[in-house]
């Protein structure tokens, strides 16, 4: 069912009325499904201006990030390159099933909220696929404006059901590798049809140029310009994510509570833009259980950790003793069969030993490191990392933890390790872009699962299979 509604939806793509005029708006920046639990799912959604971002016309850096040429920081918003302007109007959400509808009524955005709307849906059935029809339009005497998609929901934690996922990481919108659709994993991604996606990270990045995000308003516009990339448009109209924030798209290089402002932009406005960009409503850290067999933890590591700078020692911490707390709670009461941690930065590494200070596998953090460490090879926990620039999978020598680093979206972001310096903890090492997938499945009744490292092409470059215990 749930890929019957899929092909369906792309195949109709977005509904624009056929009167192009001031009344109409767009939803040119998509929507996602954000926080998909066995009962329960955030929709998000932007009114748009114009049908199609401003195109892109700076010439490139040939360099690493493929930055642009002469990018002039000072210009109008609006005509930078991505630009999407909001625009003000109503919003009406409809999700179906086969045998259930649910419609909200209309609802008013405006530039308040940068012309976003978030709904929560509960009450959802399980492992259930969910239509899902958005319509937008300027007032009740307007014409409306439709995009659709499709979602399912998580099976209970008494269903052992097939699932896979996928995660990335890292994507600077200059360094995308499709000039058309943007981001060639999203479209490799799409095709394994994945149940959900974990983002874990640096989305944007506010501190790169093109432009350098001084200002809440060159902040908003790095989403508006990511988001307008056709193969994620086309991606999270039918992959629910869950969306983790890091150091570049909170603020810049290595952020704490504790930074000065980048230009204008304070920690705290990139706290509220990333709580308005991302389809989140609860709190940074959350669990959600996807069927008997799986269970995925994601973490925060900006909002609670202690100044970066502090010396090493017992109470300095990223995750913050609140935090700590919850995630012991709920993953020694968990009897899933695997356990997932999706971390935003490293737990096991290795990373690079100079000017690195920020993560559990730097001597910066190293008494929270080994304790998490111990503690996660204990409980039987898989990581996945972002934040590094290159895909690996790596064995701690001590505990016997496993961390799986997706690399970053492109190729042209790829870098911060010579490919030559492969260490005792590397059971794999590629410098270069892509993306990792997690199937969960059971194989003559034994709980399995599978990591594969793709390229951006949707190749595979690694695999590994593991068995549950008897």
């Amino acid at each position: 069912m749930r890929v019957f509604f899929t092909l369906l939806f792309f195949s109709l793509g977005i509904v624009q009325s056929t009167a192009q005029n001031d009344d109409t708006i767009y939803f040119t920046t998509g929507f996602k499904i954000g926080e998909v639990t066995h009962s329960s799912a955030i929709i998000l959604t932007r009114l748009c201006k114009t049908a199609k971002p401003v195109a892109i016309y700076h010439e490139q850096k040939n360099t690493t990030f493929r930055p642009p040429i002469d990018f002039d920081n000072s210009m109008p918003v609006q005509k930078m390159e991505g630009a999407v302007e909001g625009a003000a109007g109503q919003v009406k959400i409809t999700l179906k099933s086969k045998d259930t509808t649910i419609t909200t009524d209309w609802e008013y955005v405006s530039g308040y909220k940068d012309f976003t709307i978030k709904q929560k849906f509960d009450g959802l059935a399980s492992n259930t696929t969910y239509a899902i029809i958005i319509q937008g339009r300027k007032n009740s005497d307007a014409t409306s404006t439709e995009i659709k998609g499709a979602f399912t929901t998580a099976p209970s934690a008494d269903e052992a059901v097939p699932i896979l996922f996928t995660s990335s990481t890292c994507q600077y919108f200059w360094s995308h590798d499709d000039p058309q659709r943007g981001f060639k994993i999203y479209d490799s991604m799409r095709k394994l049809n994945p149940s959900f996606h974990c983002q874990t990270g640096d989305y944007v990045y506010y501190d790169k140029p093109g432009p350098m995000a001084y200002t809440v308003e060159l902040a908003r516009h790095k989403w508006h310009a990511m988001n307008s990339w056709p193969a994620l448009v086309d991606f999270y109209s039918s992959t629910s994510v869950y969306q983790q924030k890091d150091d570049h798209d909170l603020l810049k290089d290595d952020t704490t509570p504790y930074s000065t402002p980048f230009g204008e932009l304070s920690y705290l406005d990139g706290l509220d833009i990333w709580r308005e960009q991302v389809p989140i409503i609860e709190k940074p850290y959350r669990t959600v259980r996807w069927g008997k067999d799986l269970q995925v933890w994601m973490v925060d590591v900006r909002e609670f950790r202690s100044d970066n700078k502090a010396p090493d020692g017992k109470e300095k911490t990223i995750w913050g003793a609140e935090q700590i707390e919850w995630f012991k709670e709920t993953v020694e009461t968990s009897d899933a069969s695997f356990k997932i941690l999706v971390s935003p930065t490293p737990v096991v590494g290795p990373d690079r030993s100079k000017g690195k200070f920020d993560n559990h596998s730097n001597r910066s953090f190293e008494t929270e490191g080994e304790w998490l460490r111990k503690y996660l090879a204990t409980q039987k926990v898989f990581v996945i990392n972002g934040d590094r620039h290159w895909q690996y999978v790596s064995v701690d020598p001590k505990t016997g933890l496993r961390e799986f680093s997706q690399g970053p979206v492109s190729d042209n972001h790829a870098q911060g390790w010579d490919p030559n310096d492969i260490r005792p903890e590397h059971k794999f090492l590629r410098v270069k872009g892509g993306f990792l997938a997690v199937n969960v499945f059971r194989d003559k009744k034994t709980p399995t699962i599978q990591f594969t490292h793709y390229d951006v092409d949707g190749a595979v470059v690694n695999q590994e299979v593991i068995k549950a215990p008897k």
